[in-house]
């Protein structure tokens, strides 16, 4: 039965499956553990959305947060105290697969404040507070991919910290963080620091990227708008991963592999499918390749071991995906300008969630101590 699960052909494929959710249940019941075991779960991924779910539903949160409020905790260092808890423990659980593979998996992620995303400094300052704490060689912190975010990416990899760029829309703006990525390798070459530890992964969002695109086509009544729903995501992943094969040619980044520096792997993140007339696993086959990641929600992941397909896919239909920007511009739909509305939304979509949750904890705060 083990050999039959497709999550597991996926690893030797060349692409690691990471879980798009962690909850402190998921640990302490063995849930994590078995995945990590049966389905080959190499890491996980989390953001403020992720633990305002968690945190408002679990159970297992009500004795932590009543001991916490009783040592005068407010809200916020409730939030933090309990993130850093299950992120931890989660590293500890990854930190076999990690030392197995050599650090090439078994990250386990956290996002600095989304209330910082515009704010270089804030952001490399809570960063690198967030790694000194957590002190495990597999955490990830997650850096948005604005413009702020960019010379903090390059500040924190020159520093050695492990980055997990994240809201990543459009390949412009990835081969920018590529950029900010190379430019810290190399600024910590020439300051004599090693290289091999430093780990980081690009995440590029995609679900997000056909819900409006889809819905500007539907706006219009053209009958080449029907014809191109549901393509812009897939298509701009598989041109960032020829981005990505354009950087490994070249001499710069051979440079820095030569003195042990590990690859910065593409992420497929928001991969489950909102649209209920595609397939649940849209963007899951299509995008199938080496040296990637593709972390899913649980739903989409019981639903790849059901009956998911691996075939390595990812470059397929390269052709129609490099004409695909050029056909939506001739309707008025500009992709970087979808990327920029996309980034916008993706930052209040973390920063929502965050606030709610400490609204939600200082109230439970408040009643717990009665």
């Amino acid at each position: 039965m083990m050999a039959a699960n497709p999550l597991l052909r996926l690893r030797e494929i060349g692409q690691s499956v990471w879980l798009d959710y962690i909850q402190r249940n998921l640990i302490e019941n063995g849930e994590l553990e078995r995945m990590i075991r049966e389905d080959g779960l190499a890491g996980v991924t989390s953001n403020p959305a992720i633990f305002e779910k968690a945190m408002s539903s679990g159970p297992e949160y009500t004795a932590p947060v009543r001991e916490l409020a009783r040592r005068g905790l407010p809200a916020a260092a409730l939030i933090e105290t309990l993130t850093l808890e299950d992120i931890g423990l989660a590293a500890d659980l990854f930190r076999p697969l990690y030392e197995a593979t050599q650090g090439d998996d078994g990250f386990v992620s956290i996002e600095v404040s989304p209330h910082l995303a515009r704010d270089t400094g804030a952001t490399i300052a809570e960063a690198q507070r967030l790694w000194a704490t957590l002190g495990r060689p597999n955490v990830m912190i997650k850096v948005p991919a604005t413009r702020a975010g960019l010379p903090a990416i390059r500040a924190l990899i020159a520093a050695g910290v492990n980055v997990n760029i994240t809201l990543l829309f459009s390949v412009a703006r990835y081969r920018e963080v590529a950029a900010a990525w190379l430019a810290g390798l190399e600024d910590r070459a020439r300051a004599g620091a090693p290289l091999g530890h430093v780990a980081s992964v690009a995440s590029f969002f995609l679900s997000r990227i056909d819900t409006l695109v889809d819905k500007r086509l539907d706006q219009l009544a053209a009958g080449e708008a029907r014809a191109l729903r549901g393509l812009a995501a897939v298509a701009s992943a598989r041109l960032a991963y020829q981005a990505y094969k354009s950087i490994e040619a070249q001499t710069r980044w051979q440079a820095l592999a030569r003195h042990g520096a590990r690859a910065q792997r593409l992420l497929w993140a928001s991969t489950g499918t909102k649209d209920p007339a595609y397939s649940d696993l849209m963007y899951v086959e299509p995008l199938i390749g080496r040296e990637t990641v593709n972390t899913l929600t649980p739903e989409t992941l019981a639903a790849y071991r059901d009956h998911g397909d691996p075939a390595a896919r990812l470059e397929d239909d390269i052709g129609a995906a490099r004409a695909l920007p050029a056909a939506l511009r001739t309707l008025g739909i500009d992709l970087d300008e979808v990327a920029r509305q996309l980034e916008e939304e993706g930052i209040r979509k973390f920063v929502e969630p965050y606030d709610k949750l400490l609204a939600t904890l200082e109230q439970r705060r408040r009643e717990l101590l009665g």
